[in-house]
């Protein structure tokens, strides 16, 4: 073999492996939160690396950015956010990483849910929690591969069939959801939780949430309000009483003995459990809500 065929040879494999190479480039996704990451990660596959500003068991309302935040994000291909106003922090984290790339929202299509009573600037606050409607999950899931295939051109079509697999397991998932809540009387889905962040979950399967705190955790209810919600409990026999993994457990912990109820468990709202937790995926999340919100339920028919 001649010297001119051999170097023909080398420089055709060289090509072959870089081309192989950047076809097979992993993207660095930022997540702003577990559950918006889990769900990344579920789309994505083994095409994205995906890193989560607020970890499992994090408070999303409370978060405050460090250096190594803006670092991380300064380095992603596509930052993916919630948006409705959840992460207040968002833009000046931006700002300061110098990220000039993509921002998916993938609350993008979600008809928002106003707040009554909350307002902030004269106007009705929205409630950004809109993950705890599946349909709504189903639409963070269109959005997000959209994103992906926007980005990555090449995973297209690992996207899509990934994206179609994760759909189906949350339609089926969804109609699991509304077979446990048909056995309990509409009248009887009632619940207490720590803070308002499941009205999309009450819009979408016709349950009353209280709660003694607002939309964030970080607010502060009166004494008047919480004996009110304690004489409420009493008079309408109210039995699911919850904590939330971001949240301090003594108030609710302090309603519940006043009012003579015991705490149904610990739900997860905002954020993931760890992985060895109950709640490490946002189907197991569903699926641990759920059952613990239908049996105390059920300790009131």
């Amino acid at each position: 073999m001649s010297t001119a065929a051999r170097i023909l040879i080398v420089v055709c494999a060289l090509f072959i492996t870089n081309t192989t190479a950047q076809a097979q480039k992993t993207i660095r996704v930022i997540a702003s939160f577990s559950i918006l990451g889990d769900m990344v990660k579920n789309i994505g596959g083994d095409r994205v690396e995906v890193s989560t500003l607020v970890g499992p068991d994090g408070d999303v309302h409370a978060y405050e950015p460090t250096p190594a935040a803006a670092k991380a994000v300064s380095q992603a291909d596509l930052v993916v956010v919630n948006g409705l106003g959840l992460e207040g922090w968002v833009d000046r984290l931006i700002k300061a990483s110098g990220y000039v790339g993509t921002v998916a929202v993938a609350s993008t299509g979600v008809k928002p849910r106003e707040m009554k009573g909350e307002e902030k600037d004269g106007r009705s606050m929205i409630d950004p929690h809109s993950w705890q409607d599946l349909d709504y999950g189903i639409l963070y899931v269109k959005n997000i591969a959209q994103a992906l295939t926007a980005v990555d051109p090449a995973g297209a079509e690992t996207y899509t069939a990934l994206a179609r697999a994760y759909t189906a397991k949350l339609v089926a998932l969804n109609t699991w959801v509304k077979s446990e809540f048909s056995a309990i009387p509409r009248q009887k889905r009632r619940m207490l939780t720590t803070h308002d962040a499941f009205g999309y979950l009450a819009g979408a399967y016709g349950i009353d949430i209280l709660s003694p705190m607002g939309l964030s955790t970080e607010s502060e209810p009166s004494a008047g309000e919480v004996m009110t919600l304690i004489r409420q409990i009493k008079q309408e026999n109210i039995t699911a009483v919850f904590v939330e993994n971001i949240s301090d457990p003594r108030m609710i912990q302090q309603i519940a003995r006043e009012s003579k109820v015991t705490v149904g468990g610990e739900l997860y709202s905002d954020a993931l459990s760890k992985p060895d937790g109950p709640a490490p995926t946002y189907v197991d999340m569903f699926k641990n809500n759920i059952t613990k919100i239908v049996a105390a339920m059920k300790k009131g028919l």
